[in-house]
């Protein structure tokens, strides 16, 4: 590679750049680099100019790529990171979404009851928790997103009531996040699944959500486990389709 920076092309520039952030280590092994775009646009070259430096990086064993196929849900066209929880997530978005707490309740395993299965896609019951958490005390956060004073998202939140997280109907909130109280309970997500499907709302849903019966929502369901394996959280949310949408990625990413 050439000594002078004047010298060095576009691919060579961004793997100088990039390989003295990892070697300093203001990317920390197992970071996940910025978007293909994002480092384009930063730099301003082509993406394929990125792809042959990400290569470069590749071949020096500085980074790994990971094969696989992941999905993220987007507000207004700007991808959601729920790794910050969603109040968070939107405020990064650019959204001006304010958060209304519709309840927090400890529900006994002796008062729980199975959701409803993939032939009922409505909201659950106020007792109802996923199997993986059957059998044990719960507390279930029921709460919705809105817009301008308009609600455009509706979320119930299932955890385990363990620790602090016992006592949430009383204390309420570390920050107004359930991503930051379940953080400061030693509960942090590590993995799990989300599933997504479009579905017509239940009364219940179509209250909260002020709109009639039946409108069509786009319903996802995540389930976290820590590092573990233990119930993080079981989260089902029913959004708004005029302001969200479910994108795919595929291939391999940079990591």
């Amino acid at each position: 590679m050439s000594g002078s920076p004047a010298a060095m092309t576009q691919r060579e520039r961004i793997v100088a750049a990039l390989s003295a952030r990892i070697n300093a280590g203001a990317l920390r092994a197992g970071e996940r680099l910025d978007s293909e775009s994002g480092i384009a646009a930063e730099f301003g070259v082509s993406r394929g100019t990125v792809r042959g430096a990400l290569a470069e990086l590749q071949r020096r064993d500085l980074i790994a790529t990971r094969a696989g196929l992941g999905s993220f849900v987007t507000f207004d066209g700007s991808p959601l990171d729920p790794g910050v929880g969603w109040a968070r997530a939107l405020t990064d978005a650019g959204a001006a979404v304010t958060t209304e707490i519709l309840g927090i309740t400890l529900v006994p395993a002796a008062s729980a009851t199975p959701p409803p299965g993939p032939a009922h896609p409505t909201a659950a019951p106020a007792h109802a928790v996923p199997p993986e958490l059957a059998g044990r005390d719960v507390v279930v956060l029921a709460r919705r997103r809105l817009l301008d004073g308009r609600p455009i998202s509706y979320e119930r939140a299932v955890v385990p009531a363990t620790g602090p997280l016992r006592d949430l109907p009383t204390t309420g909130l570390v920050d107004d996040s359930l991503t930051a109280t379940l953080r400061g309970a030693g509960l942090v997500a590590h993995h799990g699944t989300q599933d997504a499907r479009v579905v017509p709302t239940s009364g219940d849903v179509a209250a909260h959500l002020e709109h009639a019966p039946g409108t069509v929502v786009l319903r996802t369901t995540r389930l976290s486990f820590s590092i573990g394996s233990d119930v993080v959280e079981h989260v089902e949310s029913f959004l708004d389709p005029a302001h969200f949408s479910l994108h795919l990625t595929f291939g391999d990413t940079p990591a």
